[in-house]
């Protein structure tokens, strides 16, 4: 193989082509033409002797040797970073950090925040996708999301920035319709509105229960959730920041409050990695100082 000398460019492309897909989306992840990224794949496979992609109709395959090798390039690529990191100024972040953020009220909830972020550290670029689908890190190729709820297994790492607390909320036309539910189990004869098939978890003094509700309106930002339950279609679980300006003006009523849901939880979520990047470390920070509420004002009435 002779003397070979690896650049760190083509490295990280080879990385983002493969996790990736294909060549077109990784130079839209990096920002970059194609034909530079086609060149950048030529010149290492070249250096290493070895084919490390398949080029297929559909995209790009990584070949055995490819994905051996792709472990170890994601590893050399983030250890630069750290090491980029470390000898920076303190408190100098620079380079890009793309996060995923949920659509509804992650606009106005963490939006202000990514943009104080953003001040501060002006040679940080910062990209965000605002979207209530599920978003994938890995494949997609952000460095890190804000998740809100209740957190599903996974292998990605959380962090938990501050509470979210929420309601079961309906219009007075719904409950002069078709009544307000007193427990748990008369919310089967209602109409739920909801993001998909979601358990909703109430609480019964120190117990919870998982209720699984049905109805046939269905959206999948909490926006649209809101709008539906002011139109009398339905009850919704809705969190607080979305509901209070309707409660407030009587357009929704909190119902069922007996058995309030449990705080949810705000959350930075990463990729599984021994070193979390300090533009990630600082986010989180920021994110923990806008979020939580101080002792005196924790619970529901600090939201």
């Amino acid at each position: 193989m002779g003397n070979t000398e690896l650049d760190i460019e083509e490295l990280r492309t080879f990385v983002d082509v493969a996790d990736a897909g294909g060549i077109s989306s990784a130079a839209l992840r990096l920002g970059v033409s194609k034909s530079i990224v086609s060149r950048r794949l030529f010149r290492l496979e070249a250096e290493l002797g070895v084919q490390l992609l398949a080029r297929t109709t559909r995209g790009a395959a990584l070949t055995e040797a490819g994905a051996t090798f792709r472990d170890y390039a994601a590893r050399v690529c983030a250890e630069i970073d750290v090491a980029k990191e470390t000898i920076l100024p303190a408190g100098d972040l620079r380079g890009r950090l793309r996060v995923a953020v949920p659509y509804s009220f992650g606009q106005n909830h963490f939006g202000p925040i990514l943009a104080e972020m953003a001040r501060r550290h002006p040679q940080l670029q910062i990209h965000t996708c605002y979207s209530d689908r599920f978003v994938d890190l890995i494949t997609e190729g952000y460095d890190c999301a804000i998740r809100v709820g209740y957190l599903q297994d996974s292998n990605l790492i959380a962090k938990r920035v501050g509470p979210i607390y929420g309601k079961l909320v309906a219009s007075p036309d719904y409950i002069k319709a078709h009544g307000s539910p007193e427990t748990p189990e008369e919310l089967a004869a209602h109409q739920a509105l909801m993001q998909g098939t979601e358990a909703w978890q109430l609480m019964d003094r120190d117990m919870i229960i998982t209720v699984r509700p049905q109805g046939r309106f269905k959206a999948d930002n909490g926006t649209a959730l809101v709008a539906a339950a002011a139109a009398g279609l339905g009850i919704a679980y809705l969190p607080d920041c979305l509901t209070h300006d309707y409660i407030a003006s009587g357009a929704l009523v909190p119902v069922m409050t007996r058995y309030p849901p449990p705080p949810a939880g705000a959350y930075v979520i990463r990729p599984p990695g021994q070193h979390p990047a300090r533009k990630i470390q600082v986010l989180t920070e920021l994110l923990i100082e806008y979020c939580e509420p101080p002792p005196h004002l924790a619970g529901p009435a600090a939201v």
